[in-house]
C-alpha cells in the first residue's frame, strides 16, 4: 500500500515537473493575460459608469437627430 502511494506521488511530481518545463503555449497564455489585464479594468469602468455613459451617448444622439431635423436641402 505504501509503495503504491509512493509511485503515485513520484508520477505526480514527474508530471508537474514536465508541465513546468514545457513551454508550449506560453506565448498564447501570455497574450491572454495581457488582454485580460486590459479588458477587465475597462469592463469594470464601463459597469461603474454605465449610467453616465448612457446619458452622454443619448445626449449626443439627440443632438445629431436635432441637427438632421433642421437640415433644409433647399438652403
Amino acid at each position: 500500500m505504501l509503495s503504491n502511494t509512493r509511485r503515485r506521488v513520484k508520477r505526480t511530481l514527474a508530471a508537474i515537473q514536465w508541465l513546468h518545463r514545457d513551454e508550449r503555449g506560453a506565448e498564447g497564455l501570455e497574450k491572454l493575460l495581457i488582454i485580460g489585464a486590459i479588458v477587465i479594468p475597462l469592463l469594470g469602468l464601463l459597469i461603474v459608469f454605465r449610467d453616465k455613459i448612457t446619458d452622454w451617448t443619448q445626449s449626443f444622439w439627440s443632438d445629431v437627430q436635432d441637427d438632421s431635423d433642421s437640415y433644409d436641402p433647399n438652403f
